[in-house]
């Protein structure tokens, strides 16, 4: 029994000892190099110790502990030390050789090795992302797509300085990269257009570069991309996802093309389930006891099926959470987008610039006035002139009133009118109605079902009720659209036969160009006024072979313009207006290289509006009010929109030279108090935008009937 006991004891021992040593490796390995060393300084001192002669000075063992310790830390000392220990004989040498030659193994070889190996795991856990990341106040990117680096760009522009954490499944290095070139590529873009603006100022060239020193972006983005599991606990508390300000969940990754062509994920359209889960994750460590308050959750949804169980999420979370959890459903908001693109093809300049942080851009300011919007903004009218106050939403933080500006300060910035700046009256069109739309779609993407959603929205608001708007257009139908693609995307949509405005469906493969330029020539043959073309990039492509089409397109419109201006020289090219849309931001600088001027990057529209989200989650009101016409044959609006309407058929008389200021008051008091109208800017023949966001008294206004408005209106 004895015996058997101590073998207990004995392997007792050796499993805490294993257990100790796979557990705290490097704890081990150092407390061992501690302990051979202490061996090797006692032993070497009691060596010394025994062979030092009776007749010197410095004898005994804490003596010989720093003779042992000196030549262990500089050999040369070893002279010293055996000059002292002169009279102990040659065992004293060897005895110090031997100390010198251990001590350069056990004590510099071991200790040298562990701090090199300890620098060097550091830097590797460091770079890895293993080590936990002390950071408060920041945005975390869950996951990455073609949006994401649009988001982080989007930042440079922000006020203050920004930390982002990128935490991705894999592909750290290419996403590194994708944020270098984006980034790199915006701070040389502004740089240009700095030195461009400083030279039509006068500036000579050491000016020029004076003036871009002071007035460039300034980088004051930080941005660390991980690389782990999304679903991890301990990955997400280790990039402090309890402190950040902002958490953006993004949508799938777009396929790389090693399915082949026409051959899609069987799971792809039917919901992302890996989003849920990371978002469940998420929740809850957001709305701990010990998490910062407020914080926002941007979720990007790209289906039905996700968006009821985010739905479910939210409902369950607000009751008791602490965070705003915010879903941006991407195909219905890009639907919307490129429906009041074809309707409206200069809204691509007006939201290129709203939506963005760069410029003018929308803000919102809480406020506790409890009277009507009108009451508010004829109150702020007199002594603000810097801001263009918009309308109120009451959210989940309360009442917030929303403006247009060139940045946030100039909301609460007081002027009052210049004396020589009196008021002016202009007179609107009571009766005013858009006129009838003429819109050619040319290929197809994965949002064409909201596309047709934003069309059936905006025809319910503005078909045509007047009888004498539908004699003149012979019909009631204020949109006339033609949809030229393949026969395949055609008859899955039964042609689009349940549309009664799609008058005509062409099928033709993008190789089909004789029966592709016929049809669009026939198209504007027939109609009177103005037509835009949608061009549409396909989204379901394989990456490398996105925006092939939409560049096919571009040389097919080109020629059928051309060729009209050769045989009519009367001809307006103006009267096409082609909206193209990319998916790749490469290709935009191919594309306008060949004077198209009105280009989509569609997932930047998406990308902005999250980075805005994610900074105030009051945004997402704003956006999802603006983007949706009112229900179909109301007579009462309630949704407001921004439009361009032609201003020689907004006004009865379209008004003389004024300022902004004049312009936006004066139109402001002549709409009726149903219908309150705000200017933002205008719009001049070449697609050349001002928007009203600076000193509305500095803006000198002269508009011309081929100028268009952009209002905020309900109707």
């Amino acid at each position: 029994m004895k015996a058997g006991s101590g073998t207990g004891r004995r392997a007792s021992f050796k499993e805490r000892y294993s257990l100790y040593v796979n557990r705290n490796p490097r704890r081990a390995v150092l407390m061992m190099i501690l302990f051979l060393n202490l061996v090797l300084f006692l032993t070497g001192a009691l060596v010394i110790s025994a062979l030092a002669p009776a007749s010197l000075k410095h004898r005994g063992f804490w003596p010989s502990v720093y003779y042992t310790v000196s030549m262990i830390l500089d050999p040369g000392n070893m002279a010293l030390v055996v000059e002292d220990l002169s009279d102990a004989g040659v065992a004293v040498i060897i005895a110090c050789i031997a100390i010198i030659i251990l001590g350069m193994i056990i004590f510099t070889g071991a200790i040298i090795g562990y701090v090199t190996n300890y620098i060097s795991n550091f830097i590797e856990a460091a770079d890895s992302g293993d080590r936990k990341l002390e950071i408060s106040g920041h945005t975390i990117i869950l996951n990455w797509n073609s949006r994401a680096s649009e988001i982080v760009n989007d930042m440079l522009y922000s006020d203050e300085a920004e930390k982002v954490v990128v935490l991705v499944q894999s592909g750290r290095d290419a996403v590194e990269q994708e944020i270098r070139d984006r980034i790199s590529d915006t701070l040389q873009r502004e740089k240009e257009t700095l030195e461009r603006e400083a030279r039509k100022k006068g500036f000579g060239r050491m000016d020029v570069n004076d003036f871009v020193a002071r007035y460039r972006t300034r980088n004051r983005l930080t941005v660390i991309v991980r690389e782990g599991d999304t679903y991890s606990i301990q990955k997400l508390n280790d990039i402090s996802i309890k402190k950040a300000k902002a958490v953006i969940l993004l949508g799938q990754q777009e396929k790389s093309g090693a399915c082949p062509a026409g051959i899609r994920d069987e799971s792809e359209g039917k919901g992302n389930s890996s989003l849920l889960k990371t978002l469940i994750q998420v929740a809850e460590l957001t709305g701990l006891e010990d998490s910062w308050d407020n914080q926002k959750v941007i979720v990007e949804v790209e289906d039905p099926w996700t968006m009821q169980l985010v739905s479910r999420v939210i409902e369950h979370k607000e009751s008791h959470g602490k965070s705003y959890i915010v879903p941006v459903s991407v195909d219905h908001i890009l639907g919307q987008i490129l429906s009041q693109f074809s309707i409206m093809p200069e809204l691509n300049l007006v939201y290129d610039e709203l939506f963005s942080n760069k410029g003018a851009a929308f803000y919102s300011e809480p406020t506790d006035y409890d009277k009507s919007n009108q009451s508010y903004i004829e109150a702020y009218f007199p002594e603000h002139r810097d801001a263009v106050p918009l309308t109120s939403f009451t959210g989940k933080s309360g009442k917030q009133f929303y403006y247009m500006a060139r940045e946030a300060s100039a909301i609460s910035k007081t002027r009052k009118a210049p004396a020589d700046h009196a008021p002016i009256t202009v007179r609107l069109n009571k009766n005013f109605w858009l006129e009838k739309r003429n819109i050619i779609i040319l290929g197809h993407n994965s949002k064409i079902h909201s596309i047709i959603d934003g069309f059936n929205a905006f025809r319910g608001e503005w078909n045509f009720r007047d009888p004498e708007l539908i004699e003149h257009y012979r019909t009631s139908e204020i949109l006339d659209i033609e949809i030229i693609d393949t026969k395949e995307h055609l008859e899955q949509f039964n042609y689009f036969a349940e549309l009664p405005y799609v008058r005509y469906a062409v099928a033709a493969d993008i190789y089909d160009r004789e029966i592709i330029t016929d049809a669009i020539n026939q198209y504007i043959d027939h109609h009177e006024g103005d037509t835009s073309i949608l061009v549409l990039s396909d989204d379901t492509d394989p990456r490398e072979d996105q925006d092939a089409a939409v560049m096919t397109y571009l040389i097919y419109l080109r020629d059928i313009v051309r060729m009209r201006k050769e045989k009519d020289p009367d001809f307006d090219p103006e009267s096409i207006d082609v909206i193209y849309e990319i998916l790749d931001p490469k290709n935009y600088d191919i594309i306008r290289s060949y004077s198209a001027e009105n280009v989509i990057i569609s997932n930047r529209y998406i990308s902005k509006m999250v980075t805005q989200i994610s900074e105030k989650e009051e945004m997402y009101e704003f956006y999802n009010d603006i983007l949706t016409y009112d229900q179909e044959d109301s007579d009462v609006y309630t949704s407001k929109e921004l439009y361009v309407k032609k201003a020689h058929r907004f006004f009865e008389e379209i008004p003389g030279p004024c300022t902004a200021a004049q312009l936006i008051r004066a139109v402001y008091e002549a709409a009726p108090d149903d219908n309150k109208t705000v200017v933002l800017g205008y719009v001049s023949p070449g697609a050349k935008m001002v928007l009203f966001d600076g000193w509305q008294d500095e803006t000198r206004v002269e508009l011309t009937e081929r100028d268009k408005l952009i209002v905020f209106t309900k109707h």
